[in-house]
């Protein structure tokens, strides 16, 4: 009011204006929120009231408040639940292993008794008809033959021409022992052939792995990499949704390439297989099950047998490998990343990057640095306009 007469106030008024001015704006923020310290009532303070609700949170509790602490039950599963997660994980397994044992041993333990029941029939009736074989000398004989059949070596008449041991055979023999598949139909007679099998396969199974690893990553990159992001460049589609397609059409491809099309050929080639058992075949040895109940290249008078299975020794390879990219497709996809992440360890920081971190935090204390610096922060740190050099600003009156 004395400035806008055009009267000078002298310097002691404006100190006592000046000294005024704050106690007034402090009288009459007391007033307007009330419950405050300042005011004389109990309550928290105008400090509490300006914090953020998670701040407000951790300091209610503490000041006799009721904030929305959670349970002890709930901050004990956000601290272990990799750990519950695994639990469960483990339980499911459990559960899956004793289901499957159970549906099993209902389905094939009433054709495991019916076919007992059958031998046993033909055994009594074949003693019946040539009384002058003993028994125990009948027992030694089907023993013996049986031993030689777990060998693969048979005593059949159609089986005189088979030799399980030439080069196309033991080539055979070898892709089922380096990939794991192992059939079972075939295996080293000798002790100088089982103790060269041990050592063949300790070398050889992880050199068969870093092998497929290799294939696996170059294959990778030209059948699922490459092509997602090629339509995701270019028609601008998510990557998300690109590469889930991109992994079910690719399944569908392995399916048709590698279970249907070789299982219509098996069918043709091998006279006692029906469909149905081709399509097992394919997926126990594409998936190194290998139980080598149904073993190819194995009947009478067979066409170009080496030729065969040389054939299957390449198909069982290429397919191995087809199948190895296709889980690693879907491996990919972020859904299975995330959930795998409910069941695995988190990775801890090497400790010379815990010290690293703790020395920077130590060392810049202040507000700004704490604050996470992004992409769009360093964009308006740059000049507008890229093509041009930024100017230095100078004390240069034209600056001005």
């Amino acid at each position: 009011g004395l400035g806008c007469c055009g009267v000078v106030p002298p310097a002691r008024t404006v100190a006592a204006l000046a000294s005024a001015a704050p106690a007034a704006g402090v009288k009459q923020c007391a007033v307007r929120h009330r419950g405050d310290s300042y005011s004389g009532r109990s309550g928290p303070s105008r400090e509490v009231r300006r914090r953020s609700l998670p701040e407000q949170a951790d300091i209610m509790p503490r000041m006799g408040g009721r904030g929305p602490e959670p349970g002890s039950c709930q901050r004990w599963l956000h601290r272990n639940r990799s750990g519950v997660g695994f639990s469960l994980l483990a339980l499911a397994y459990l559960l899956y292993l004793s289901c499957g044992a159970l549906l099993f041993s209902s389905l094939e333990l009433p054709y495991e008794d019916s076919l007992r029941r059958e031998l046993r029939q033909l055994k009594s009736q074949f003693v019946l008809d040539n009384p002058c074989l003993a028994p125990d000398t009948l027992e030694r004989f089907l023993a013996r033959v049986l031993e030689a059949n777990n060998y693969g070596v048979s005593v059949l008449n159609n089986s005189s021409g088979k030799w399980n041991w030439d080069f196309t055979s033991s080539l055979f023999f070898a892709a089922t022992v380096l990939t794991t598949t192992g059939y079972g139909h075939t295996v080293p007679l000798s002790d100088g052939g089982k103790a060269f099998c041990i050592i063949y396969s300790v070398i050889g199974i992880p050199f068969t792995l870093l092998f497929f690893t290799s294939v696996v990553q170059r294959v990778m990159a030209l059948v699922t990499r490459r092509p997602i992001h090629y339509i995701h460049t270019r028609w601008g589609y998510r990557k998300q949704s690109v590469a889930l397609v991109h992994a079910v059409l690719l399944g569908l491809l392995l399916v048709l390439c590698f279970f249907v099309i070789p299982a219509a050929i098996f069918t043709q080639l091998e006279r006692d297989w029906s469909f149905l058992e081709s399509i097992y075949f394919c997926f126990i040895s594409l998936s190194t099950i290998g139980l080598g109940d149904y073993v190819p290249g194995e009947v009478q008078h067979q066409r170009l047998r080496k030729l065969y299975k040389l054939g299957i020794t390449i198909y069982l390879m290429i397919g191995l490998t087809a199948v190895l990219v296709v889980l690693e497709t879907f491996c990919e996809l972020n859904k299975l990343k995330e959930l795998k992440r409910i069941f695995y360890l988190k990775k801890d920081k090497p400790e010379d990057e815990i010290k690293i971190l703790d020395h920077d935090q130590l060392s810049f204390p202040s507000v700004v640095d704490s604050v996470p610096f992004g992409r769009e922060q360093h964009k308006l740190s740059e000049p507008f306009v890229s093509g041009l050099k930024a100017h230095p600003f100078t004390e240069d009156p034209s600056n001005r």
